[in-house]
């Protein structure tokens, strides 16, 4: 079932009309634009969509929308992350509803779950939904990390079909990969400037925020990563290295990563610079900063003929 998933699946960020507000036509801007860029799917719910701080409401708008301007194109991805397992069952039912091909899911991220409890967790989860899971690494934001051993005890669930690994341990993935047996379970990382090194190592492509900005430098990558043209890895990896210094680390808070895509998006008019409250986006100072940055990183991008 998860042989359709695989390449580069953006985490959509989510364009807003204000600190709440879902923007409809940004959306389906949003979702031309992946698409054009050449895209394998989308996620949508995830870290980069800022998905903990949108109401129920704006979630529910979102997976509609999305769905509806895919129009089945690429698969679609959706985050149903909660405290809550019954909040999570409720997007997972309009998820199916929409037309949705997956959910993905982090560990509940308030109270600190012990391995077995995790397990259970995403067990129960997994019997009661209608669609397939992925699951979800993200230590850095849950404050929980999915043991190797907790994984591949999961993996047997014939409803959990991959993961996504945000923990940006090569380590890590490298053990996933050559313990889970089974041919079947997708494998994805998240942090951008190791995506060709998993690919390498046989994992199945990358849900890279910066896909948002640049898809087509991400499915370029992800193409030579898959027929081993290393050549190309080294030219392409320098640009990813560029995107992740010059925008991803403006600011003093581990918030810079969302400022920055999101940023750099509405410089490229892709959206409206607004962050889901309680965030903030970058003042004048930090905008002229990417403004800046970004003018570099686009003239590399030309020469490539990938902008």
């Amino acid at each position: 079932m998860s042989q359709q998933f695989k390449g580069i699946i953006p985490p959509m960020i989510t364009p807003l009309l204000s600190n709440s507000e879902l923007d409809f036509k940004g959306v389906e801007k949003i979702v031309n634009h992946l698409i054009d860029g050449g895209v394998h799917g989308i996620f949508v719910l995830g870290t980069t969509g800022e998905s903990v701080s949108l109401s129920y409401q704006a979630r529910r708008d979102l997976i509609e929308q999305t769905a509806l301007n895919i129009k089945k194109r690429v698969p679609l991805l959706v985050g149903i992350t909660d405290t809550s397992i019954e909040e999570s069952l409720n997007l997972a039912t309009l998820a199916h509803e929409s037309g949705a091909d997956a959910v993905v899911a982090t560990p509940p991220y308030y109270f600190s779950l012990g391995q077995e409890e995790l397990f259970e967790y995403y067990w129960d989860l997994a019997d009661r939904l209608t669609l397939p899971l992925f699951l979800y690494n993200m230590p850095s934001m849950t404050k929980i990390s999915m043991s190797v051993e907790t994984a591949v005890r999961l993996s047997k669930h014939p409803n959990i079909i991959g993961l996504k690994d945000s923990s940006a341990n090569t380590v890590y993935f490298q053990a996933l990969k050559y313990s889970i047996d089974r041919v079947d379970f997708a494998l994805f990382v998240g942090p951008e400037e190791i995506m060709a090194e998993t690919v390498l190592m046989g994992g199945n492509g990358g849900v890279t925020g910066g896909a948002n900005l640049f898809p087509k430098l991400y499915v370029k990558m992800y193409e030579a990563a898959v027929a081993h043209d290393f050549e190309t890895i080294k030219v392409l990896q320098k640009q990813i290295l560029e995107i992740a210094t010059l925008l991803y680390t403006i600011g003093k808070y581990n918030s810079s990563y969302l400022k920055g895509v999101k940023g750099a998006a509405s410089l490229l008019g892709i959206c409206n610079n607004y962050l889901a409250s309680p965030l903030k986006p970058f003042l004048d100072k930090e905008m002229t900063q990417i403004s800046n940055n970004l003018e570099k990183i686009k003239v590399h991008l030309k020469e490539s003929s990938l902008i």
